[in-house]
């Protein structure tokens, strides 16, 4: 069985409601099981910063899939949610990404584990530090934790309501 932790993210309309039905598409699956979920967060965004805050958080799954075909996964939830790709680290309904997988580090033309910039997000590092403090970045054999305290940005726990 292979530990992986997701990163979903919204910035679109009912930011809440894509996260949850992005963890029950997860859920559905056969060979994937949901074992635990961090805080949601709010953050503003990364890289096209003239858009919505996001709502991040990180799941942790147990599957029998291979990386390949989780991530086939993963992008079919985010399209029977309606993510759009058109701009890129633009707006999105949701967004379903691979941070680590076991402690394997896999570099194809469609997948990098760990998630390449996954480093250097807090968006990421927080909520996946809160579901296991000590965790390594299989690439570099580096804790976490240290990438999280040279990190820039911020990243508030969500407390708000969503309308739709």
């Amino acid at each position: 069985m292979n530990r992986v932790y997701l990163s979903i993210g919204s910035n679109i309309g009912n930011r809440m409601d894509y996260l949850t039905r992005a963890i029950e598409q997860l859920q559905h699956h056969p060979a994937i099981q949901v074992k635990r979920q961090s805080s949601v967060y709010e953050t503003e965004p990364v890289g096209l910063v003239d858009q919505a805050n996001f709502l991040n958080i990180v799941v942790e799954i147990e599957t029998n899939l291979e990386a390949d075909a989780l991530l086939q996964v993963c992008q079919l939830v985010e399209e029977l949610l309606g993510r759009e790709r058109v701009i890129r680290w633009g707006p999105r309904t949701v967004d379903v990404d691979i941070l680590l997988f076991n402690e394997e580090v896999i570099r194809t033309e469609s997948l990098i584990i760990p998630h390449e910039r996954m480093h250097e997000r807090l968006f990421v590092l927080v909520p996946l530090l809160e579901l296991s403090p000590g965790l390594v970045h299989s690439a570099t054999q580096r804790p976490l934790k240290q990438y999280a305290e040279e990190a820039t940005g911020e990243v508030w726990i969500y407390e708000g309501e969503e309308s739709s």
